[in-house]
């Protein structure tokens, strides 16, 4: 009796998805119901039960057919199983038994993504102590993060369309933004490619298929799903992929972006670095699910949960993501596990809320860069002298770079109103006019190596 019922049950199954996706027509004709404002209408359908044949109805409803039941039953708020974390590489690293990306990731790649991560970590370290020697208004590191930026970025196409954060300095650096580009930025001179009207860190570049980083939290995410809407409409063999913190997804643009992305099955990845703090916040403060990959299931969304401190998992779970996105003409949510070793940003004191023995503890034991060192080295690809050498080296062209940017001439006064009319509007001129006036009749009170 029990295998008769299975059957029925299994027979009942395929003949719903025969009927929900028989065919494009069908398909077609389904979606076009969602437009019309048509009655809800409740059809026999037999749904098995064990101890009876009592057949219960299902409502064919805008949206998909929902089959009724005589039990009332609520939806959990969680469950105490969370959802796992897909990784490569242990803390030691050593490949997982099972993982086979090491097939993809040979020596020449995983080389350069090593020297990227260095890199990252070299860059943060010299900006952070610039900023604190004066010579920068503000700074933001990327400490404990870099196989987030570097594993992702290795995955993508120059094609694809970026639209960052302010921790991702590894995505930039991967598609050849120079080190002399970021500090021309951080330093606000005439190779600034936003002509000093931004603050520090907030990179971008047309030639590079990055737009401008933008300070207010989620604003990219609905962009990035407008983005890859279009790149669909063009028919476009690349994506959209957007990164966010998990303080992002506490903003509405985030939720807004999201469900739109589904609904109109554009092509992004939205890949959201949970390094467990908002600032001062942490994740236990800010929302009850697991973590963030459950949100993209309530919108319909394919996710992943990925280790970001392992960045072999990052480049595979990646690669993947914009396969499907691509192929398939879907978004997807990718939740990356990591740690903000660092401060927020210069403006802060992370000791004032967390033990340092928690932030020791991650940039010692978990650190990602040292992980991917311990496999390097395991495979002879690496060893301390080349590691000596590589840190000297991007050393001295970092701080090369930041001296050509102490010397390179600041924009003149009035890049502050272009670029934004094609005719300067009159109010605009009159802006510019007092403000010509007023650093004319108080000199000491504005930098003098601004151009009048």
């Amino acid at each position: 009796m029990a295998f008769v019922f299975k059957a029925l049950i299994q027979n009942h199954k395929r003949q719903l998805s025969i009927g929900l996706h028989a065919s494009p027509a069908a398909s077609t004709l389904f979606s076009l119901h969602r437009f019309k404002s048509t009655g809800a209408v409740a059809e026999r359908s037999p749904v098995f039960n064990e101890n009876d044949d009592v057949s219960f109805p299902t409502l064919d409803f805008p949206g998909g057919r929902v089959p009724f039941t005589a039990q009332m039953k609520f939806i959990s708020a969680a469950t105490d199983r969370r959802i796992p974390c897909y990784r490569v590489l242990d803390d030691d690293g050593y490949v997982l038994p099972g993982s086979s990306v090491f097939e993809q990731v040979r020596q020449e790649m995983a080389m350069k993504m090593y020297s990227a991560m260095v890199t990252v970590q070299t860059v943060d370290t010299i900006f952070y102590e610039a900023q604190r020697q004066g010579r920068l208004s503000f700074y933001l590191t990327s400490f404990g993060e870099e196989a987030v930026s570097i594993g992702s970025a290795a995955a993508l196409s120059p094609d694809d369309v970026l639209m960052l954060q302010y921790r991702e300095l590894g995505v930039l650096l991967w598609r050849d933004f120079s080190l002399q580009e970021m500090a021309n930025q951080c330093f606000g001179n005439k190779g600034d490619y936003g002509k000093g009207r931004q603050m520090p860190i907030h990179y971008g570049s047309n030639k590079h298929n990055i737009l401008t980083i933008s300070s207010p939290l989620a604003t990219q995410i609905p962009q990035a799903a407008g983005v890859a809407y279009s790149l669909k409409m063009d028919e476009k063999d690349a994506c959209v992929v957007t990164y966010f913190g998990d303080g992002t997804t506490s903003e509405g643009d985030f939720h807004a972006g999201l469900n739109f992305a589904a609904v109109m099955e554009a092509p992004v990845v939205f890949i959201c670095r949970n390094n467990g703090w908002a600032i001062s916040t942490p994740v236990s403060e800010q929302f009850r699910s697991d973590g963030i990959v459950t949100k993209g299931q309530g919108y319909g969304i394919t996710s992943i949960r990925v280790d970001g401190n392992d960045a072999l998992a990052v480049y595979n779970a990646i690669r993947v993501a914009r396969e499907m996105a691509i192929k398939q003409q879907k978004p997807i949510l990718v939740e990356a596990l990591t740690y903000r070793v660092s401060h927020h940003s210069t403006s802060d004191d992370s000791t004032k809320y967390r033990p340092t023995e928690e932030i020791e503890h991650w940039k010692t034991a978990r650190s990602p860069v040292g992980r991917f060192r311990k496999w390097i080295q395991r495979h002879g690809w690496w060893s301390d002298e080349d590691e000596h050498q590589l840190r000297g080296n991007i050393r001295k062209q970092v701080l090369q770079a930041i001296q050509e940017a102490e010397k390179m001439e600041k924009p003149s006064l009035a890049e502050l109103f272009s670029d934004v009319y094609d005719k300067v509007p009159s109010n605009l001129k009159e802006q510019e006019r007092s403000l010509r006036d007023i650093v004319m009749r108080h000199p000491k009170d504005y930098p003098a190596d601004v151009p009048v």
